[in-house]
């Protein structure tokens, strides 16, 4: 049988290498509003559909963060890429920190937006129930988007989110793959390790923000930073695209040369 190779779109021809990964409630096409303004000049990036997501919708498999690294380490191979960095959105944050966990020296800069821990995210038992159940239930999807986004977005914006979520992903894996990110602890497999780390939030996000990044992301890597967008909630490449696209470049390019 042929190895799966996970969908994906690339952009540009910079030296520097970077896998984009989506989130849980999205495929690539998260990344659609902040495509248009990278540095295709510096950057080659590679925006992927995790197993269940966009064009990997029907793909079988485990759905765990560790089965997806597995999946991004083999695509790596196939692209030719022995050093790379990482943009994780959500769930893809704690994707990337489970690549880097796997192969620590390919990792050349992580990046996590509104990154799941390596904890995981325990959740009491309301708040299970409603993401448990945004696998079936579209308001649930709704309600979940609106509360990570401070209340604050348009119903219409809302709507569409929704709908795009509904559409490119299978209800099966957004249930199977909630029990690993939020489920899992794997933070000793990357407990100090020294990759230059940065750790995006935004301020409207009562779920993954910044207080929880300083109690779980700036205590594994010595070398993480984290910064706070005042205009964002969860969804920092819809809601602030170009601040987004600033402040990762940024980081990505103080790497230097390839």
């Amino acid at each position: 049988m042929a190895p799966f190779v996970l969908p994906h779109r690339l952009l540009g021809d910079g030296p520097h290498r970077v896998f984009a990964v989506h989130g849980w409630l999205a495929d690539r096409d998260a990344y659609a509003p902040v495509l248009p303004d990278l540095d295709l000049g510096s950057f080659t990036y590679a925006v992927v559909d995790l197993r269940g997501y966009g064009e990997a919708k029907d793909a079988h498999g485990a759905y765990t963060t560790r089965e997806a690294a597995g999946d991004l380490l083999a695509l790596a191979d196939r692209l030719g890429w022995d050093r790379f960095s990482l943009v994780g959105h959500s769930m893809g944050g704690s994707v990337a920190q489970r690549v880097l966990a796997a192969a620590p020296g390919r990792v050349r800069r992580l990046v996590g937006v509104s990154p799941v821990p390596s904890e995981g995210l325990p959740m009491p038992p309301e708040q299970w129930e409603l993401f448990a159940g945004a696998a079936e239930r579209p308001e649930n999807r709704r309600i979940i988007i609106d509360l990570t986004t401070g209340g604050a977005r348009p119903d219409a914006w809302l709507d569409r989110m929704v709908r795009r979520s509904l559409e490119r992903s299978d209800p099966k894996a957004v249930r199977a793959w909630l029990d690993s990110w939020a489920g899992e602890d794997f933070h000793a497999e990357v407990d100090g390790l020294g990759v230059p780390a940065l750790a995006v939030t935004g301020a409207l996000d009562p779920a993954l923000g910044a207080d929880l990044m300083r109690r779980s992301w700036l205590g594994r890597y010595p070398n993480g930073l984290l910064t706070e967008l005042p205009r964002a909630g969860h969804y920092a490449m819809d809601e602030t695209p170009l601040e987004l696209v600033r402040t990762v470049e940024d980081f990505l390019r103080a790497d230097g040369p390839a």
